[in-house]
């Protein structure tokens, strides 16, 4: 398992943090996830093998945010 801290823009509630975290959760192998909407983080727990970084970029963009580096 390796930890991975993405930057999040675009969220402004918590209903935007739940989806953000729904997304990335609902990935095979990803675990631990916190999402800080102060600062505009998530943070978990992946196994790149199983489910790249890349897959996981891509389902918080397809849940209507933008990650930033």
């Amino acid at each position: 398992m390796e930890k991975a801290v993405l930057g999040v823009e675009g969220m402004s509630c918590e209903h935007c943090v739940k989806a953000v975290a729904h997304a990335i959760s609902s990935l095979e192998s990803v675990k631990k996830v916190k999402v800080d909407l102060k600062g505009k983080t998530a943070s978990f727990m992946y196994e790149p093998d199983k489910t790249p970084l890349a897959k996981i970029e891509a389902a918080v963009t397809e849940a209507g945010y933008t990650v930033v580096q």
